[in-house]
C-alpha cells in the first residue's frame, strides 16, 4: 500500500559511490589547507594571485557582494533553511527537510570546529577565517536541493552528478566571491568551506538514510 512506501533516499544510489569519493577527496583538501595555513594570518601564494583581483569591490558590486553575504548570516540563513523545510514537507520529502537541518548545520559547525583548531586569522587575531562558514553554509544548501532535484527527477549517475557539482560549484563561488570582496576571508578559506560542505553533506545524507531505513524496519 502506499502508506508503507519508503521515502526515498536523499543520497540516491547511483550517486554514492562518486560522492562518496568526492567526499573523501575534498575532506583531504580541507585538512591539507588546514595544515597548510594553520596560525598564519597573512594571505598565502595563491591569494596573492586572486585577492587583489576581487579585494575591495565597490558599487555596484559591493551591493551585490552584500546581499550575497546576508543569505548566511542568521537571519538571512534561518529564512533559507525555513523556506527550504517548508518546500521538502509540501513535496512531501521527509528526509530531505531532516538533511536540510542537519547537513546545513553540521557543515556549519564543522567549519567552527575548524576554525578553531586552525587558528587562522585576517585582520587581526580575533577573527579566525579558515575556513569560511558563509561559503561552506550556502554550498551544503545547495547540495541538498541538487540532491532533491536528482532523486525527483530520476537522473542516473552522470547528469546526477553533474547537477549536484554543478549546483555545489555556483553557490561556493558565489559566496566565496562576496566574502573575498567584502574581506572577510582569503581566497583559500573559501576554498577550504567549499570542500566541508561536499565533505559533510554527503556523509550527512547517508547517515539520515540509514538512520530512516532502521528505523522503518524496525517498525515492521
Amino acid at each position: 500500500m502506499a502508506a508503507h512506501r519508503s521515502a526515498p533516499a536523499v543520497l540516491p544510489p547511483p550517486l554514492r559511490g562518486w560522492l562518496g569519493l568526492i567526499a573523501v577527496l575534498a575532506a583531504l583538501v580541507v585538512v591539507a589547507l588546514g595544515v597548510r595555513y594553520a596560525g598564519h594570518g597573512e594571505p598565502g601564494t595563491v591569494d596573492g594571485w586572486i585577492q587583489p583581483t576581487v579585494d575591495g569591490v565597490r558599487p555596484p558590486w559591493r551591493y551585490l557582494a552584500l546581499a550575497t553575504d546576508f543569505l548566511a548570516e542568521p537571519l538571512g540563513a534561518a529564512a533559507l533553511v525555513v523556506a527550504t523545510v517548508t518546500g521538502c514537507l509540501l513535496l512531501r520529502q521527509p528526509r530531505a527537510a531532516v538533511l536540510v537541518v542537519a547537513g546545513a548545520g553540521l557543515t556549519v559547525g564543522t567549519t567552527k570546529l575548524l576554525k578553531s583548531l586552525v587558528g587562522r586569522t585576517i585582520h587581526g587575531a580575533d577573527n579566525l577565517s579558515y575556513p569560511s562558514g558563509h561559503t561552506a553554509f550556502l554550498t551544503a544548501l545547495a547540495l541538498v536541493v541538487a540532491l532533491l532535484a536528482t532523486g525527483r527527477l530520476g537522473l542516473g549517475r552522470t547528469a546526477g552528478t553533474v547537477l549536484v557539482l554543478g549546483a555545489a560549484l555556483v553557490a561556493g563561488t558565489a559566496m566565496g566571491w562576496a566574502q573575498v570582496a567584502l574581506g572577510a576571508h582569503y581566497p583559500t578559506d573559501a576554498l577550504g568551506g567549499w570542500c566541508t560542505a561536499l565533505a559533510v553533506v554527503p556523509a550527512t545524507a547517508w547517515l539520515v538514510d540509514r538512520a530512516a531505513d532502521a528505523g522503518r524496519q524496525r517498525r515492521r
